[in-house]
């Protein structure tokens, strides 16, 4: 299984020779080139190495080190600095950084630094819950995301989702929506299954080219799974 490394680096002629060097030795790549990027890249995908640049804008490498860390404490974080000081490597080790890389860097430096990192991290436990192509529903929690941003659901909401969900690329008939969300003791008007898929709809696919909820005329309602988005 490729290892999957995320390069977080204003520096974009830098940023892209890391890309360049790593994905010659096999691995798999991505790029941002501010803290609030790499945060969200981060947050919408799985990495198994972060290099972390201190200085960058929006948000220092500290503080998205510091809000990593808050949610995983595994996946092991490189931090890459200009500035040799104890000060910052102290810093930057007691928020959770297992190793740092002072620029001006050797590539064989970094692809041993990666080495050991991957050597000596954590197997990563399996993410809770159920992921549709940038769609992750967390019954723990009972959150919902789409691209890395919390979606609030009310109970019913959820609850009508998490049905979609766990039946992707299903029709499922109104009837059958009703019984998994609101029970078979439930007498009312089916038409409440219409109104909450449209509430759906507005707070899951509005503003989305992609979308995954789906009417299928004369049936009911599916959960589409969709090729990821850019």
């Amino acid at each position: 299984m490729t290892n999957r490394i995320l390069i977080v680096e204003d520096e974009e002629k830098i940023a892209r020779v890391l890309q360049v060097e790593l994905e010659f030795e096999g691995y798999e790549v991505a790029t941002a080139f501010t803290g609030m990027d790499g945060l969200l890249l981060f947050r919408q995908e799985r990495f198994d190495c972060i290099l972390l640049d201190v200085m960058l804008p929006e948000m220092d490498g500290f503080e998205v080190l510091k809000r990593i860390r808050a949610s995983d404490p595994a996946t092991p974080v490189l931090m890459l600095t200009a500035r040799d000081s104890v000060k910052d490597k102290v810093e930057g080790l007691d928020l959770g950084a297992n190793d740092y890389i002072t620029k001006p860097f050797m590539m064989e430096e970094v692809f041993a630094r990666i080495r050991n990192a991957l050597r000596h991290s954590a197997p990563r436990p399996e993410e809770p819950g159920i992921r549709i192509g940038k769609l992750h529903l967390n019954p723990d929690s009972r959150e919902v995301m789409r691209n890395g941003q919390l979606i609030q659901l009310t109970p019913r909401e959820y609850e009508l989702l998490e049905v979609l969900m766990n039946h992707p690329n299903q029709v499922l008939s109104r009837e059958q929506l009703l019984d998994g969300v609101w029970g078979y003791d439930y007498f009312g008007d089916t038409n409440v299954v219409d109104v909450y898929i449209r509430y759906l709809r507005k707070k899951i696919d509005q503003g989305h080219s992609i979308t995954y909820i789906q009417t299928v005329r004369g049936a009911g309602y599916m959960l589409k799974e969709k090729k990821d988005e850019a």
